[in-house]
């Protein structure tokens, strides 16, 4: 059939899922004090309408998460912040709809009723409709499609809200599903289970003013995965790609995706990449999770040069609950862990203290323990092992955990984030950018334990969750504000505006680190933690097109993914799309790439180039200078990099080092990773 551009096996176990103070540590704050009106002028959110009119879709699978991340001092009752729903509880003041405006004309959704699911459930703040597809009855035949029909939820969702005395827009695909209520045994729910009720969400809400992301935006929740005992983390990839076809269809112009593969898959095998290239084409912006699979290196997913690869740091808040030694020796610890801990009370312990693996660091991710526990860096679990080993009594009191604000250093970039180099596309740097992943607090489906254990009978509001699938709608959030003030930029001028105005120390004002407080690089954190802030106004632009990526594809071994397009003879090579970033793996001699920016900025401006080289390499940049004379003008320059032949024996052989460009007027610092290794 013509219209059959490629023909690939959907493979259940391809995909899995990547599963606050983040906000105003990212530099966004409500209710703040200007000091003056030229500060209060510049606000983004004040600037952007808070995201009003942007619509944002959320691909996500929720059923181990349960919650809607929010800061601290949310009330729900008044806006909705970050949010991860796995489990859909209209009864929680989170999808309250009190003081919200009618229903836009424009939303074209139904609210889909079920089993223990009616329209009345639905309201002004969201709607349902979610099926599973009959095509996951051959695959997975331990599912009853027969138990369970009607709206049932099994994606979750991570919204960037910041609260907005605007009326927001969440508008809700036809395209349906069916899943099955996991509390569901051979047909019976256990006695006392909390039924669930779970869909396809989109919703608005009109939020008031105080908390999290870009509040006014229109947010479009489409759930694709499923996760069971049984399966484990299930994403189908027919799911996914219909799930970001129904939503370029309704027109979003943002998705993120909290969603990728656990082995890197070619780009014309990868449903994402394939269904976010089709979402490119259309202006849509596209984030990604870069997965949970780190420390070690090149286990990123979601490569592809059009999306926005997003990898995992900590804000400046810990949950801390110290040990105190039988010596008198006090250990700062934090919670963590929950399984482990499981296993400790069945064996008839009373509490642990759990240690951190060298890798690990001081990377302390908190949880919701069955009995006290605590958890310590690797350092600090040496030192409680010498105690032990030392007294022939010891003991140790856990100290009740307390909220601590401004910990330093932050942001550190969390051990679980998956790391580059890329292993499908190495001409591309990965990821692009790092944004809060680390211990974000969480209300809580009322339907599941905290812990999700089945022995945990416990019932909570508020849970606490990490992972990139956290991160990435910080960045799915701070494009619509973009988008908002930028109505007319293309995705790739949104993905180099918050690439290039990243920063790279932490709130001691040092480099960011890993875990462990070792030097970080771009492989893990990309161009540095986004500043929202900043990218509104970044002077210059990195900008690409689909027929762009279309070449890139080309020149890359990829000829069949567009019916309409025939790669030329001659296609430039992967290291000439114009990327915020550079990336040359094993260099030999000299490579020299052109890269265009366009300014965004004032009518007249100079720019100068300044350049920090990878260790034994050289990097030339000509012109040197850039003229500027009017906004919208673009300027070309090259690139040469080259080895240097007196230290080039002294080079490790296909080890990247790592290397900056700067652009900069005097006021704006447009900065770009460089990674480099030599062959």
């Amino acid at each position: 059939m013509e219209e059959v551009v490629s023909v690939f096996r959907s493979d259940p176990g391809k995909y899995t899922v990547h599963t606050t103070r983040s906000w105003e540590f990212a530099g966004l704050q409500e209710s703040r004090k200007w000091n003056n009106i030229m500060e209060k002028k510049d606000d983004l959110l004040l600037k952007s309408r808070y995201g009003k009119n942007v619509v944002v879709g959320m691909l996500d699978n929720g059923i181990f998460l349960n919650g809607w991340t929010h800061d601290d001092d949310l009330d729900f009752a008044k806006f909705n912040p970050i949010v991860n729903v796995a489990c859909v509880w209209p009864e929680s003041q989170s999808f309250s709809d009190k003081g919200m405006g009618p229903i836009p004309k424009s939303w074209k959704g139904i609210c889909q009723s079920g089993d223990a699911f009616n329209s009345s459930h639905c309201n002004k703040s969201f709607y349902i409709v979610e099926s599973l597809k009959e095509s996951r009855k051959s695959q997975c035949p331990s599912l009853d499609l027969e138990d369970y029909r009607g709206p049932i939820l099994h994606q979750g969702l991570r919204i960037i809200l910041r609260p907005t005395e605007q009326n927001t827009r969440f508008p809700l695909p036809s395209r349906q599903r069916r899943a099955r209520d996991p509390h569901i045994v051979d047909g019976r729910r256990p006695e006392g289970q909390k039924r669930l009720r779970r869909g396809r969400l989109r919703f608005r809400h009109r939020l008031r003013r105080r908390a999290a992301g870009s509040p006014g935006h229109l947010q479009s929740v489409l759930g694709d995965s499923r996760q069971g005992k049984e399966d484990g983390n299930t994403c189908f990839e027919e799911d996914m790609l219909a799930a970001i076809d129904d939503a370029i269809a309704d027109g979003v112009d943002v998705l993120s995706i909290s969603i990728g593969t656990a082995n890197p898959t070619p780009f014309d095998q990868d449903g994402i990449a394939i269904g976010a290239l089709h979402a490119v084409k259309r202006n849509v912006v596209v984030a990604c999770s870069a997965g949970n699979s780190g420390p070690a290196p090149a286990t990123l997913s979601n490569p592809a040069p059009w999306i926005i690869t997003v990898g995992a740091s900590s804000v400046d808040r810990i949950f801390l609950s110290p040990v105190v030694l039988g010596n008198g020796v006090k250990i700062t610890a934090m919670l963590t862990r929950v399984g482990k801990g499981m296993e400790v009370k069945r064996a008839g312990g009373i509490g642990f203290i759990l240690g951190n693996s060298k890798a690990n660091g001081n990377e302390l991710a908190a949880d919701a323990h069955l009995l006290p526990a605590t958890a310590v860096s690797y350092e600090n679990g040496i030192r409680i092992l010498k105690y032990i080993n030392s007294s022939k009594a010891p003991k140790a009191y856990i100290v009740p955990a307390k909220t601590i604000l401004d910990s330093k250093p932050a942001p550190f970039m969390a051990a679980f984030s998956s790391r580059g180099p890329s292993t499908i596309s190495p001409d591309i740097l990965k990821p692009d950018i790092t944004a809060p992943g680390l211990n974000i607090l969480a209300a809580w489906s009322e339907a599941s334990s905290p812990t999700k254990l089945s022995e945990d009978n416990r019932v909570v509001k508020y849970n606490i969750l990490s992972g990139t699938s956290m991160s990435c709608p910080h960045i799915g959030g701070a494009s619509a504000l973009l988008k908002a003030i930028h109505p007319d930029w293309s995705s790739a001028a949104i993905r180099s505006a918050i690439v290039t105005s990243a920063g790279l120390r932490n709130n001691e004002g040092n480099p960011i680190t890993d875990a462990s407080g070792n030097p970080a690089d771009p492989f893990q954190f990309g161009s540095g933690h986004f500043r929202p802030t900043k990218a509104a106004d970044p002077g210059l632009v990195y900008d690409a097109s689909y027929k762009d990526y279309l070449l890139f594809l080309c020149s890359s071994g990829f000829k069949n993914l567009s019916s309409s397009f025939k790669c030329p003879k001659n296609s430039p090579s992967p290291g000439n799309l114009n990327y915020p970033s550079l990336a040359i793996p094993k260099l030999s001699g000299s490579v020299t790439v052109v890269r265009t920016v366009t300014n965004v900025g004032s009518s007249k401006s100079v720019y100068f180039v300044s350049t920090k080289p990878p260790p034994g390499i050289s990097v030339k940049i000509s012109p040197p200078i850039l003229y500027f004379n009017r906004a919208g003008q673009p300027r070309s320059f090259t690139i040469t990099v080259k080895t240097e032949s007196e230290i080039t024996g002294t080079t490790e052989k296909d080890k990247y080092e790592f290397g900056w460009y700067t652009w900069s007027d005097g006021i704006h610092n447009v900065r770009s990773p460089m990674a480099i290794s030599v062959a």
